[in-house]
């Protein structure tokens, strides 16, 4: 439906002073936080984990060497989506001077728009981390935060706490040592370290007494702070604002391949007149994917 002269009758009337509604400010590309971003030029992505080998073994004097054998683990799925969102002008707006200060305001908004369901789609994995729903399943067959990821050796690895605690200095220390005991798919520890601490706005005042005060918190203790101390967090914290719970807490790792953000297609604007009505539309469209290869890229907790 195109925007008309009826629902713009203020912008046609001599001496308004202002419009307002689509100027406010509007939060950064918040995913740049927690996604490594990469182009994709096919309709979807596939991203297999592989598994190296097992521990040696000691080979006895005489005996022979003991093969062992390289398999594939599992397989991340990313199925591109197409966003798209666009509005029109009637003709006789576009007669009555309208034209030109709507399509520059408009064309904003819709900008803010695609950015703002870009930061939802982005959240949303997260979000949906812990459902325990074949929709929200990774490649190994559970969701993003679980207790059990399974491992070709047939062990298990765990991205999340077994009893939800909420966020504080213990807490976060058990999430650095569970993440340090992570293993590869054949049992092997991978040395994995936090990055980044990812909080919604509740939490954030949290977030900066435990990473950014040299004594500990909340105690009459003269300690140091040793989350701070020894680095524990390399890369201090991040607010998300789209973020739907305000217990949940998250940390980035160094695992590679982790949280994947493909661009199949970059934000692209176009306009074009209708001849049977002289209406004249405005459109933006991108294509991309939110989602996660090797889960040990996150680790999150839901709060208590």
């Amino acid at each position: 439906m195109a925007i008309s002269r009826a629902q713009l009758l203020k912008e046609l009337l001599p001496g308004l002073n202002a419009l307002f509604g689509l100027e406010y400010a509007r939060y950064g590309e918040q995913h740049k936080e927690i996604y490594d971003t990469e182009t994709s030029e096919r309709s979807f992505e596939e991203e297999t984990k592989l598994s190296g080998f097992s521990a040696a073994p000691v080979k006895n004097e005489g005996s022979a060497i003991r093969y062992d054998n390289a398999q594939e683990a599992f397989t991340a799925r990313y199925n591109h989506e197409t966003i798209a969102l666009g509005f029109s002008l009637t003709e006789e707006a576009i007669e009555d001077n309208l034209y030109d200060s709507l399509s520059a305001r408009y064309t904003k908004a819709l900008a803010r728009a695609m950015a703002y369901t870009k930061q939802v789609k982005a959240a949303a994995v997260l979000n949906n981390g812990f459902t325990n729903s074949a929709a929200y399943y990774g490649g190994d067959g559970v969701p993003l935060f679980s207790t059990a990821h399974p491992l070709v050796s047939g062990g298990t690895n765990s991205n999340t706490q077994s009893t939800m605690a909420d966020l504080n200095e213990t807490s976060l220390e058990a999430a650095v040592i569970q993440i340090a005991q992570w293993t590869d798919e054949r049992g092997l520890l991978i040395a994995a370290k936090p990055k980044k601490l990812v909080v919604p706005p509740q939490l954030q005042f949290v977030a900066t007494r435990l990473l950014e005060t040299q004594l500990r918190v909340g105690t009459t203790d003269n300690d140091i702070n040793a989350i701070v101390n020894n680095g524990s967090v390399s890369e201090g914290y991040t607010v998300n604002n789209f973020l739907t719970d305000p217990n949940g807490y998250f940390l980035t790792t160094d695992v590679p391949n982790g949280m994947k953000h493909f661009v199949r297609t970059p934000l692209s604007n176009s306009m074009d007149g209708d001849f049977d009505t002289g209406n004249v539309r405005y459109k933006s469209r991108e294509r991309y994917s939110f989602g996660w290869s090797d889960p040990l890229g996150m680790w999150g907790s839901q709060g208590a």
